[in-house]
């Protein structure tokens, strides 16, 4: 999303007195803010003050982030096309973190050396075959929060996510469940019935059992869990009754176009809009369509529900032939005869919406958005569609084949050019959050996850998993920042949808508080950073690798090693202070949150 300034620039100089100037500096404008901008569509053993002053910044670090976002217009420049993926052998250090932080959220040492020994494709190979750890209902039900007291409450929800987000060693198929998550929403506040924690669980081990799968069996399995049922309205859903006027609800219908699958418009392979003679966009579906799709999502229930049971919240809906629509539906050009039984129009219907030509290019740009870059070129769009419509083996909707093409395209592992100001995206705060707790080895240290709600904006990461304001995400995939700079020159930049005063000051803030002092019962581990103290240079540098591939410009490595240079290191209190305040502003420079 923007330019990697001079890695050897000098910084500003900065005033002696500590992180805290440091963390003001950096807020202030003392780098530069380029990183806003995105490619075109064509005290130490405190709980809280790990480090004296460090809030007095926290005001300054919201309005740099904020100012980033309406940074000053800049030329744009074409991007470089690199030569395909490096050579195992042949990738840096900082190659492979970049890597890491698509693929896995973060990197550690080992797993930077473990790229760089077989390389990317072979790392993603070896991820995909690696066997699922426990899931989220088994876990809940393991932890006894089956038991009756937990009927109406979603104690536990958080618990599970978190646990896997952050403690999973398949860390990719994490990564690509996080992203599925945020296409096929279902949010827990929308879900108003009993045993809660279940319905959402159940939901989760869905995306993550056909993360690598066929999009046709996910968006199949999707269609007809109790999570979606309850959340779209598709449960209970009945056939048209003329004497009261009911007609079949149509919500999964519109959203399952909509959001899952087609999208609005009518696109080329490289995403691009189609045009008609007139050069306007034409629209995929129309109301008619929505209706006659509607008729096909009738007759579907929880499976024999039980308010004092659970186990149907693990189980498919199932189908009542009673309350279905028995007469012809129309949707995409295709027709279902009247008195086709239920289940055997709706794989038809699903078929036929998998089958579109829309379906790669619309969930292949949205996983490269959610992975590697907010603006793909058309030709990695293309590229990414290719590998939806055939795997190579000529399967469709390969999505382990999708996520190899996201991952391992040339853009995606392309070293930015200097010059190049359209590439990268803003790291979503869940992403960041999880990235410093695998970065650092965070564990819970009676195994409960306790890190709860983090939806807060004005006092955590104002997101929180499984928790949308919508079916549309916490934030849209073509959202343009008002009155900006992006909006001026038409570049998207989703999670910019979440920045605003409150929130930034609030992961500077938050962030001090995680980093020195963990969350609940989920502590940090800086076991190899607390040897690096004395040398602020080399511990800033490392710091640099493991968070941001590398990617602080020469100024901000500069002020960040200059304010903890600054701070005293005689007592293991006072290293330790170092190594806190060093991870902080790193998580807090611009630089790190605008990943390339």
């Amino acid at each position: 999303m923007a330019s990697r300034p001079d890695q050897g620039q000098a910084g500003p100089a900065t005033p002696r007195g500590g992180a805290a100037q440091a963390s003001q500096a950096l807020s202030l404008g003392a780098l530069p803010c380029a990183r806003s901008d995105a490619s075109p569509d064509a005290p130490p053993d405190a709980p809280l003050g790990v480090w004296p002053g460090a809030r007095a910044g926290a005001t300054a670090g919201a309005l740099a982030l904020a100012g980033c976002a309406t940074a000053p217009d800049a030329p744009i420049s074409t991007p470089a096309h690199a030569a395909a993926a490096q050579a195992a052998a042949g990738l840096t250090p900082q190659q492979a973190s970049r890597f890491l932080a698509q693929a896995a959220f973060g990197a550690t040492p080992e797993s930077i050396a473990r790229v760089q020994a077989i390389g990317p494709e072979q790392w993603i190979d070896e991820q995909i075959a690696m066997p699922p750890t426990q899931g989220h209902v088994a876990w809940l039900h393991e932890n006894d929060y089956a038991h009756e007291r937990f009927r109406n409450t979603v104690q536990g929800t958080e618990n599970t996510l978190w646990r896997k987000l952050i403690d999973s060693p398949d860390a990719l198929r994490q990564r690509v469940t996080w992203a599925l998550s945020e296409i096929f929403v279902v949010s827990i506040p929308g879900l108003p019935v009993a045993w809660r924690p279940f319905v959402a669980a159940h939901h989760m081990d869905l995306l993550e059992a056909h993360a690598f799968g066929r999009y046709r069996d996910l968006l199949g399995a999707v269609t007809l869990s109790p999570a979606m049922g309850v959340y779209l309205n598709m449960r209970g859903n009945r056939k048209a009754d003329p004497a009261t006027g009911r007609m079949p609800d149509e919500n999964y219908a519109r959203e399952v176009l909509q959001l899952f699958s087609i999208g609005l418009l009518e696109l080329r392979p490289d995403g691009r809009p189609r045009t008609d003679w007139r050069g306007r966009p034409i629209e995929t579906y129309d109301q008619s369509t929505v209706a006659g799709l509607a008729r096909v999502f009738t007759g579907w229930n929880l499976d024999r529900f039980d308010r004092n049971r659970q186990d149907w919240a693990s189980r498919p809906m199932v189908f009542n032939r009673a309350q279905h629509e028995p007469g012809e539906k129309r949707f995409l050009g295709h027709t279902i005869a009247a008195g086709t039984p239920g289940p055997q129009a709706l794989e038809q219907a699903l078929d036929v919406i998998a089958a579109h030509r829309n379906v790669g290019p619309f969930i292949g740009r949205q996983l490269i958005q959610r992975l590697v870059t907010s603006n793909p070129s058309p030709a990695y769009v293309r590229r990414v569609a290719q590998a939806f419509a055939d795997n190579g083996q000529g399967v469709r909707g390969d999505l382990g084949a999708v996520v190899r093409a996201v991952l391992l395209d040339e853009e995606a592992r392309r070293d930015p050019s200097p010059q190049e100001r359209e590439a990268g995206r803003l790291r979503e705060p869940v992403e960041r959050f999880v990235q410093w707790a695998r970065t650092f080895g965070a564990t819970s240290n009676n195994r409960k996850w306790a890190i709860g709600i983090t939806g807060d904006a004005a006092t955590r990461l104002g997101q929180s998993p499984l928790r949308a304001p919508s079916v549309f995400n916490f934030f849209r995939p073509g959202y343009l920042p008002p009155n900006s700079a992006l909006a001026a020159r038409g570049l998207q930049a989703p999670e910019f949808q979440l920045v605003h005063e409150s929130s930034v000051v609030a992961w500077v803030n938050f962030a001090q508080q995680f980093v020195g002092a963990g969350i609940a019962d989920v502590r940090a581990d800086y076991a190899r950073e607390l040897p690096l103290a004395g040398d602020a240079q080399a511990l800033v540098a490392h710091i640099d690798l493991l968070l941001a591939a590398g990617a602080l410009s020469g100024a901000a490595r500069e002020l960040i090693t200059q304010a903890v240079q600054s701070m005293p290191a005689q007592t293991p209190a006072q290293q330790r202070a170092r190594v806190l305040a060093a991870v902080h502003l790193v998580l807090c420079s611009p630089d790190y949150l605008v990943a390339v």
